[in-house]
């Protein structure tokens, strides 16, 4: 989780390689609607991510009720957010990337294969709540690498193989 270009997709890509659990990307559960509007640099409003939030709540139970463990790259900037992800049951493990926003400007800045223009930046550090007493999760600077923080994450967790099935959230939005 984190703020848009803070990594959560290649820590995530990392951490799915490692364990063997699920990979999914936030972003693809994105209606058009909402692509559009961020496309634009319109920042997405509480209702606008409501549905995309339940989406992603959805995929995380039907594969924690069929057994499959995931790993999510998901904004989820808000605990109200987070709330909705784990209300549908599947046991999560946050893992929070942070940086300057200096940093995350410059990875946006470097990306040409993504909607989400540097614009909307600062909405969302605007909104960004850390983790909170009672979430379960790590925060992580994310100015190492990929395969250094998916480890960091892993241990945190207490999770290492693909026996050990959790479910991850650490995409724009």
């Amino acid at each position: 989780m984190g703020v848009a270009g803070c990594g959560k997709t290649s820590v995530a890509q990392a951490i799915s390689e490692i364990t063997g659990a699920r990979l999914g990307e936030a972003d693809e559960l994105h209606p058009a609607s909402n692509i559009d509007k961020m496309s634009r640099g319109i920042p997405l409003t509480d209702d606008d991510r409501g549905p995309w939030l339940e989406d992603i709540a959805r995929w995380l139970a039907d594969g924690a009720e069929a057994g499959i463990a995931g790993v999510i790259a998901c904004s989820a900037l808000k605990r109200r957010y987070r709330d909705v992800l784990r209300s549908g049951g599947a046991p999560i493990f946050f893992v929070h990337l942070r940086a300057d926003r200096d940093l995350i400007a410059g990875r946006m800045n470097a990306r040409t294969d993504h909607f989400m223009p540097t614009s909307l930046l600062d909405s969302q550090f605007a909104i960004l709540e850390r983790l909170q007493p009672g979430e379960i999760g790590i925060e992580l600077e994310a100015v190492q690498t990929p395969a250094d923080l998916a480890r960091a994450a892993l241990d945190a967790s207490g999770l290492h193989t693909e026996q050990d099935r959790p479910t991850f959230i650490g995409g724009p939005a």
